[in-house]
């Protein structure tokens, strides 16, 4: 996605660790006409699978799923990093690690928001080494619902995340494919 790429490379630092910090448009402070336009493609190029429920896991997965599950006319379930104390025991778990927290999570998703009926699109704003991915396609599992797909607002493909996704058998979509950090610069795959 052309628009995403511009604003990454304008707004975008590379941070030490591979970490890309996008904090002026979706990850601290959101740009919601930019949030629209990355949902109405995720839902362009999903717009077959007959899609039930959008999940990802908070919180910067949030404002693009949202807007994604708004343009598909479904509802958005998102994976707390804790469990608050007014959920019951009725919940699917999965434990996450956070490269760039240094933290383990566990998310969860009550479980009358998710089912063996559903056809969830999975959405992450990053795949790096796709731990959140992965902890969100455990609940889509243990729910039984059917995964149709996978989609990233960024993916690092050199930190594997991607990859793990494909060899899931899973349909994977990224709007902007990051190369490399080479020279503390964004390089995006297929770029001159």
């Amino acid at each position: 996605m052309k628009l995403l790429e511009e604003r990454i490379k304008k707004d975008g630092q590379v941070l030490e660790g591979d970490v890309l910090k996008i904090n002026s448009f979706l990850n601290h402070q959101v740009d919601p006409k930019l949030m629209m336009e990355i949902g109405q493609e995720f839902a362009r190029l999903f717009k077959d699978s007959d899609i039930t429920k959008v999940l990802t896991c908070e919180a910067s997965g949030i404002a693009p799923s949202i807007m994604t599950a708004y343009t598909l006319n479904v509802p958005m379930v998102f994976a707390r990093k804790k469990k608050p104390s007014t959920l019951n025991d009725a919940v699917y778990l999965a434990d996450v690690f956070s490269y760039t927290k240094k933290v383990n999570n566990k998310i969860c998703v009550e479980k009358k928001f998710l089912s063996s009926t559903d056809k969830v699109l999975i959405l992450d704003d990053f795949v790096a080494h796709g731990e959140a991915v992965k902890g969100m396609v455990s609940i889509a599992q243990q729910a039984g619902a059917e995964i149709v797909g996978v989609g990233a607002v960024v993916a690092k493909d050199f930190q594997g995340g991607s990859d793990w996704i494909k060899k899931q058998g899973l349909r994977f979509e990224a709007l902007a494919n990051i190369a490399s950090f080479e020279g503390g610069e964004v390089h995006f795959v297929g770029e001159e």
